[in-house]
């Protein structure tokens, strides 16, 4: 068994009202910045440290930022929010965070801020870490 982790963040857990709804438009907005779910079934889907599933109460809310690889990504995540149930905050442009911040955010199903950022190229020492529990 082997599975991926950042440093930081163990898991983010999103306790969400539909959760079809939901899959319906993480799977496409996770589609357009280049990611996949990592695990799904009737009850749940994930990708890498996002946890989701439907609430027995209250839903989350929260605000995620999905790295995007360019603004092209950024574009096509918001056009994929509105499209898949997702609601405008705030369309794809230069923001004031630091220069060459460019982001776009939309509101899923729920409510929760989701965002997809550009910092500008980068070079990365990996795209992630592999984890292997020990035996």
């Amino acid at each position: 068994m082997q599975f991926h982790q950042g440093r930081l963040i163990d898991h983010v857990h999103l306790r969400v009202s539909d959760l079809e709804a939901s899959r319906r438009f993480y799977r496409a907005v996770l589609d357009a910045v280049g990611l996949r779910f990592t695990s799904e079934s009737p009850r749940h889907f994930a990708c890498d440290e996002l946890w989701v599933d439907r609430a027995d109460g209250p839903v989350s809310r929260v605000h995620l930022a999905f790295q995007a690889k360019d603004r092209e990504a950024v574009h096509a995540f918001h056009e994929a929010a509105l499209a898949h149930g997702g609601r405008d905050n705030g369309g794809p442009g230069e923001r004031s965070y630091h220069p060459g911040y460019y982001g776009a955010f939309a509101l899923d199903p729920d409510g929760n801020n989701i965002e997809a950022v550009f910092h500008g190229p980068t070079e990365r020492s990996a795209d992630s870490v592999v984890v292997r529990p020990r035996t």
